[in-house]
């Protein structure tokens, strides 16, 4: 793969097109899983239900990786997730690993930041990687799947045309070069993008903000000595009352963001010759460099009003959008996968009842508010609005050069973290006196060293009762849904993390490795009711 960009591999077809046998069915095939868009979110949500023993097909009207990095940092929880679909090694092997960053006002450097100052960690905080990777990645991951039995296809160059639900599934009509067919769904996942076509499809819309500034994006081959970390400009000397920021990928090539202001004519700032000056204006006259991919983007911070809608379902960028500053919207659209998959296993095989889904809905939309309230706020922060809210901006980044108080304040896109669900439906009130707050119930778990293993991958993605101190039996079945034990041992870690004040604990884990419960003691019948609210049955 070392060599893979040279060759462009997102100018090669990777899922070409081949006739289908549902193309010369005399009536419509049904499928149990349809998830529409092969891009990162699409892949990943058919890898999970495939993974589960789910038949999934993917339908999307390309059949090539994604063109230009487009996504580029991913946070290890992104990385804990991808490791579970199996491709989060490879993903921390090719792309660069950073979790420094620097902010600079002017041409001061104000401060600095780690983003993850704690050991014992098996990933790290971010890695940058094109977006094509991934993808890459992923496809041959279904082909692996594939060669093993697993029912999981990708239909490229199959674009849907019309979806309507019908209550008990979805009738989808399908185009490909070879015209027309009917497909049906037991659950269609719509994982088609900001621009949606599925969304569009059933009249559905956003709600939200609309920005006015405008981004350029360039993805820049270069030879430079930079530090891998990253680093953003306010108002630097070759971008004057503007920001900038900087990121370095894998095969010599650098991400670099310019904000450009509001009117402007987007077609020609595209153009090399008005890109070049600009970049060269940051780097240096004397910096040989060529450009791979440029675009122009302006900042979104919406959602849909919901994500479930009956038999269709939607995920990533189709269901929210927010600015890229932080890292949020490929990050986000991984865990709406993680979330979703196990739920509808769960509600496919009839071990739970289908409004477990509406679960989804709750604690995914809390996420996108999460992130689309933080995307907000960097908004405001980098493009203030008002010359007394530059003013003030401008104040604050010089207090952080001098004073750590005012650091909270700078917020040049605070970066991805993944979100704890307070609140959920499915969370059992805490039962474990002086437990860290960082492991209540909803929150996502914490990895630790376990000797020469790490907890998440022992977790694996099944419910799991975590013992630490505690008594409990090997395994469990509840109306036929099993659960396994993890014993281990209170190491400094583990204590700090899970423990806490406490000497013993028990924690009911999610396949999705979120917290359910947790008590100081094993208690059958708690347990036991805390597992069905954690499946929706109560």
């Amino acid at each position: 793969m070392n060599q893979m960009s040279d060759k462009k591999i997102f100018e090669v077809p990777l899922y070409a097109y081949e006739r289908s046998p549902d193309q010369d069915a005399e009536a419509p095939v049904r499928h149990k899983a349809v998830v529409i868009g092969a891009g990162p979110i699409g892949l990943g949500a058919a890898i999970d239900l495939a993974q589960q023993g789910v038949e999934v097909v993917v339908l999307d009207d390309n059949d090539k990786v994604s063109f230009g990095s487009r996504a580029v940092c991913y946070a290890k929880r992104s990385l804990e997730i991808l490791d579970r679909l199996g491709c989060g090694r490879e993903m921390v092997e090719k792309g660069v690993k950073w979790n420094l960053g620097k902010v600079f006002f002017d041409e001061r450097k104000v401060y600095e930041f780690n983003l993850l100052p704690e050991t014992g960690h098996d990933f790290p905080a971010f890695i940058n990687l094109q977006q094509y990777y991934l993808e890459q990645y992923l496809v041959d991951r279904v082909r692996e799947m594939q060669d093993a039995g697993a029912r999981i296809e990708i239909r490229g160059l199959n674009k849907v045309l019309r979806v309507a639900d019908k209550g008990d599934h979805v009738d989808l009509l399908v185009d490909t070069p070879d015209g027309e067919y009917p497909v049906q769904a037991e659950w269609l996942i719509a994982c088609d993008g900001a621009m949606s076509p599925t969304r569009s499809m059933m009249g559905l819309d956003f709600v939200g903000r609309v920005f006015e500034d405008n981004f350029l994006i360039a993805d820049v081959v270069m030879e430079a000595d930079f530090p891998t970390e990253r680093w953003f400009w306010f108002d630097p000397p070759f971008n004057r009352g503007q920001s900038a920021l900087l990121h370095k990928q894998p095969d010599g090539v650098w991400r670099i963001d310019l904000q450009l202001g509001w009117d402007i004519d987007k077609d020609e700032e595209k153009k090399p010759e008005n890109v070049i000056p600009r970049l060269k204006a940051m780097l240096g006259e004397d910096v040989k460099f060529e450009l791979e991919w440029v675009s122009i983007y302006t900042f979104q911070c919406r959602r849909m009003e919901k994500f479930r809608h009956n038999r269709v379902i939607f995920a990533g960028d189709a269901a929210h959008q927010v600015s890229p500053f932080g890292a949020r919207g490929a990050n986000s659209g991984l865990q709406d996968t993680d979330n979703l998959a196990w739920k509808l296993k769960l509600v496919m095989e009839g071990t739970a009842p289908e409004s477990l889904l509406d679960s989804y809905d709750a604690e995914r939309i809390h996420g996108a508010d999460e992130n689309i309230l933080n995307s907000s706020r960097s908004t405001d922060f980098i493009t203030p609005k008002s010359e007394m809210s530059r003013i003030l901006r401008d104040a604050v980044l010089d207090l952080s050069e001098h004073y750590e108080f005012a650091r909270p304040l700078v917020n040049s896109g605070r970066l991805s973290m993944p979100c704890t669900y307070d609140g959920s439906p499915l969370n059992t009130p805490d039962a474990l006196p002086g437990g860290p707050s960082r492991s209540r119930p909803g929150s996502p778990c914490a990895d630790a060293p376990l000797g020469e293993v790490y907890l998440l991958p022992r977790l694996g993605g099944r419910f799991t009762l975590l013992t630490i101190g505690a008594e409990a039996p090997e395994s469990l079945s509840v109306d036929g849904l099993e659960v396994d034990r993890l014993a281990v041992e209170a190491t400094p870690d583990i204590r700090a993390r899970y423990l806490g004040e406490a000497e013993s604990a028990v924690y009911l884990i999610r396949p999705d490795q979120h917290v359910a419960a947790r008590w100081p003691s094993y208690d059958a019948g708690a347990v036991e009711a805390a597992l069905n609210r954690a499946i929706g049955k109560e």
